[in-house]
């Protein structure tokens, strides 16, 4: 085995040479050189950035999609709390006996 480390990429990094490939300028060869990269990892980040490119978006405005569920399990959460509160009160006040 060779002491060498594998090289780690930051997101910026992958997204300027992923967004350089896409533009089409350079050749997929040339963008590699140039950042010191093999041709197939840019050609992944390329592929990567088109790939998940529709769901860039998502989420971002418009109404939040409500859980049928959660809202009620958070209620009965929050009536059982203020019920143990109320309890403890009445009992430290001497109103509960």
């Amino acid at each position: 085995m060779s002491g060498t480390k594998r090289k780690v990429f930051g997101a910026e990094f992958k997204a300027k040479v992923g967004l350089e490939a896409i533009q089409g300028v350079k050749t997929i060869n040339q963008i590699a050189q140039e950042n010191g990269v093999h041709p197939v990892q840019v050609r992944q980040w390329k592929k990567e950035i088109l790939e998940r490119a529709g769901t860039l978006f998502e989420g971002k405005r418009g109404p939040k999609v409500v859980n049928e569920y959660s809202e009620p399990e958070r209620l009965y959460g929050e009536i059982g709390k203020l019920k143990m509160e109320l309890d403890w009160l009445k009992k430290k006040s001497g109103l509960g006996q």
